[in-house]
């Protein structure tokens, strides 16, 4: 009897705690920016020249935080993908991203579209970055 009840309290306590786990499905999709650039870069690094374009994703919140990202358009091709915010509210956070987000811009500017792969050890933000992406894609209007 004593460990049907610990099995019953055990279950509802599960259950309590799957139906409060909140997922990070509300983002809104909308391009916040369009911006023309009118020189370059100054740096030379990003080989971002004059006539491109810059558009900022739209703010996806995820499990550990938002994430945003830029891309810089050229004669139709992405030429430069940088994060705006991502996650940073502890040392974890920061060291993952360090290395993930490196990671997703140089395939966001091979690919020249969000079908990129999640990095290991990084999903959420991965997705986040994906979705971002995606949504500065779509208001540059490349497909």
């Amino acid at each position: 009897m004593r460990r049907i009840v610990l099995a019953v309290a055990s279950t509802v306590a599960g259950l309590v705690l799957l139906f409060s786990y909140r997922t990070s499905t509300s983002t809104s999709m909308a391009a916040t920016a369009v911006t023309s650039s009118g020189g370059s870069s100054g740096d030379g690094s990003s080989g971002v020249s004059s006539g491109s374009t810059t558009l900022t994703g739209s703010e996806v919140s995820t499990r550990w935080g938002v994430v945003q990202v830029q891309i810089t358009v050229n004669a139709g091709r992405i030429v430069n993908a940088e994060t705006v915010q991502v996650p940073d509210h502890n040392p974890r956070d920061v060291e993952i991203n360090r290395v993930a987000i490196p990671i997703l811009s140089s395939e966001a500017v091979a690919a020249q579209n969000a079908k990129i792969d999640v990095v290991s050890g990084a999903t959420v933000t991965s997705d986040g970055y994906i979705r971002s992406l995606q949504s500065a894609i779509d208001a540059a209007h490349l497909s």
